[in-house]
């Protein structure tokens, strides 16, 4: 669906050689946007327990305070991608940006918990708009393969790196400025971004195309029900009124949309994509990476402060392990993605995340904090080559006149997966009574999900990448 906006930047079309000063300039320039989301992801978690104690937030609070956020940029990533195709990447990269700038204001000025959780709806917003657009520009911008495979690896070190300092950096502005100031961090690398943008980055051409609002509601109003009976079921309980009503809510949604996808010409979702099981398999890595990923620097963030006594820059510090290799492992496969296919990669790295995520089922708050260390660093080895690595086999899988929507539907994907796995951890912490035992269930669930992820990397993305039947 981007056929038109790659025609429209002939300039970046004549890019096919190696990297120069611009290629650089607009790779900062659209990872603004990731950078931003990422940051507040990691950053957020650090400061968890600070927002609890500082706007009296229990722990249901604390996970619409993530999962708020994911929520919004979850449900309106479909709905963004096709407004991208409609008025111009560009434009609505620009917009989003602006909009998660504000946002950030909001939440830094948040005097309750329940401000803060309305502040992060709206910042998820934000994020939507500019997050498949910015893989769209990307892709707009370094038409030829090879290269954009290298700039792929390059965006994703660029934000890598941002979340690999992000719970140190968090930790330390936490304890020295205040939680306020890891909202304030987002303002001027949001108007850099957009300035960078206006400046480097190429206007693409909008396309007449049909935006269905009411199929995206339906989206909506699904997965908030589903989110809602996530997240309040432990406290409520899984039989309360409420949680009943969100999911006779859920099912409703759920195939009021089917229906309407079976019968209109305008889907929600691409589902003639789906067809390739390259694009089937990398949104179903996509899912359990973020799963997994996530779940876990929810459950360590509050382990390390809450069960180890560990103040918020510490606790940053300790968790310097999940994300500290991304970076590496990002500049590892720009110069290895020519050489090894992008199947083979995901399975064995989501496999050794699985496998050393299970043996971290073994620690209780008394573990020696390098044991703990050496696990969650092995279980996060890969992720700098995860996530490009599954970026570069979705792309391939749909090509680059349907990079908006590919782009909408993986970041969807991802995004619902980290909301599901802060949500699950959160029920496992309420469920179990003491720390060693909510850290071990919480382990097992995310090691067990890495496993299932590299499955489906084998059986699909690879399977794909050989030209072989996806297996029954």
């Amino acid at each position: 669906m981007a056929t038109a906006e790659t025609s429209t930047v002939p300039a970046a079309g004549a890019e096919a050689g190696p990297p120069n000063a611009s290629s650089g300039l607009k790779i900062v320039a659209l990872a603004a946007g990731f950078v931003m989301a990422t940051l507040d992801v990691t950053i957020v978690n650090v400061a968890g327990a600070t927002l609890q104690e500082r706007l009296h937030a229990g722990l249901t609070q604390l996970t619409w305070i993530v999962d708020g956020y994911l929520l919004s940029f979850a449900s309106l990533l479909m709905l963004a991608g096709g407004l991208a195709d409609r008025r111009g990447a560009k434009t609505v990269y620009t917009w989003g940006m602006g909009l998660f700038v504000l946002a950030s204001l909001a939440c830094a000025l948040s005097p309750s918990a329940g401000f803060l959780i309305a502040a992060r709806m709206l910042q998820g917003a934000g994020a939507a708009l500019f997050m498949p657009s910015s893989l769209s520009l990307l892709v707009a911008s370094f038409p030829e393969k090879r290269q954009r495979t290298r700039m792929l690896g390059l965006w994703s070190a660029i934000v890598a790196t941002s979340s690999g300092i992000g719970p140190t950096l968090g930790g330390l502005m936490v304890s020295t400025l205040g939680w306020q100031s890891v909202f304030l961090l987002n303002l001027p690398i949001g108007v850099l971004g957009m300035l960078m943008t206006r400046r480097f980055i190429a206007a693409t051409g909008p396309k007449p195309m049909k935006v269905t609002v009411p199929g995206h509601l339906l989206w909506i109003v699904g997965l908030a029900a589903v989110s809602f009976a996530l997240i309040e079921g432990p406290q409520l309980g899984w039989a309360a009124g409420p949680v009943l009503a969100a999911y006779a809510v859920a099912a409703v949604a759920a195939a009021a949309l089917v229906l309407r996808e079976r019968r209109t010409g305008t889907p929600v979702m691409p589902w003639r994509l789906f067809v390739s099981p390259g694009f089937s398999g990398a949104n179903l890595v996509g899912f359990c990476f973020n799963f997994s990923l996530f779940g876990s620097i929810f459950l360590l963030g509050l382990f390390f402060q809450h069960a180890r006594g560990a103040s918020p820059f510490v606790a940053g510090l300790e968790l310097l392990p999940i994300t500290v290799l991304s970076p590496l492992a990002n500049v590892v496969y720009a110069r290895i993605s020519g050489r090894f296919a992008n199947g083979p990669l995901l399975t064995v790295f989501l496999l050794v995340a699985g496998v050393s995520s299970l043996v971290m089922t073994a620690i209780s708050p008394s573990t020696p904090y390098w044991l703990i260390a050496v696990g969650i660093g092995l279980a996060n080895l890969g992720s700098g080559i995860v996530s490009p690595g599954m970026t570069a086999a979705l792309v391939d899988a749909a090509g680059p006149a349907h990079a908006n929507t590919a782009g909408s539907v993986l970041n969807a994907n991802r995004q619902i997966g980290s909301l599901v796995g802060i949500a699950a951890v959160g029920v496992v912490l309420q469920a179990t009574s003491d720390w060693g035992t909510g850290v071990g269930v919480g382990f097992l669930l995310i090691g067990a999900v890495y496993v299932l992820g590299s499955a489906f990397a084998w059986l699909l993305v690879a399977r794909a990448e050989r030209g072989e039947p996806a297996a029954a």
